[in-house]
């Protein structure tokens, strides 16, 4: 599959209530500026890898405790959440889980498309404000990965088994392939799935275009 074959998911536009939402979303986030760095739009890294790790050498917790941590982190995102759905008036049911090492909190509910937005950018803003929530109450930057009505796993389903084509191709022409400008949890994904087929892949570009070259061996 050539970049010009690729197929991006396509959402509806943004409705009236949508973008006042995410202009909301938007100036708490510029207004939120007390020192905690983003880490890019999907909430992965902004270098598509694991680099929220801090450069300092510090004890690691053992993994009772650091298990407790992030089920604190969860609690935390989750009385955040549940009051915004609370002013916004809408209905959702709230899943806590630990995903590796990085709190997961889902919403679920009939229709919160509004908080999802157009290719999922009213989602990637309502997750660095919950980052920023739980920030204030530990002092601990987080990697909590926030999911919506199951947008990223949906995603992640379609970004993986693009990964999977892209590298039988690579494989057969012994060509690098580039893919079309993701945000950074999507680049996370698609570099994953190249390593699991067993082949390299790095990004080019700068966002928002930054993208992923599929490599041969």
């Amino acid at each position: 599959m050539t970049e010009e074959q690729t197929q991006s998911v396509t959402e509806p536009e943004l409705d009236r209530d949508e973008t006042v939402l995410l202009d909301d979303v938007a100036g708490a986030l510029d207004e939120s500026d007390d020192g905690v760095e983003p880490d890019g739009q999907d909430g992965e890294a902004n270098e598509d890898v694991e680099d929220d790790e801090d450069d300092e050498e510090t004890s690691a917790p053992s993994p009772g405790d650091r298990l407790k941590e992030l089920e604190q982190e969860g609690d935390i995102a989750a009385d955040y959440l549940e009051e915004l759905l609370d002013i916004a008036d809408l209905d959702g049911d709230l899943d806590m889980d630990v995903e590796g090492d990085r709190a997961a909190v889902s919403i679920v509910g009939a229709d919160l498309s509004q908080l999802v937005g157009a290719n999922g950018e009213v989602l990637d803003a309502l997750q660095e404000l919950t980052r920023l929530a739980v920030y204030r109450e530990t002092g601990e930057r987080s990697r909590l990965m926030l999911d919506i009505s199951g947008y990223r796993a949906d995603r992640r389903r379609e970004l993986v088994a693009l990964a999977e084509e892209t590298c039988a191709q690579v494989k057969e022409t012994g060509e690098a392939v580039s893919l079309k400008a993701m945000t950074p949890f999507e680049r996370k994904v698609v570099h994953d799935a190249v390593a699991a087929a067993g082949l390299s892949s790095e990004s080019e570009g700068v966002e928002p275009r930054r993208f992923v070259v599929v490599l041969p061996r």
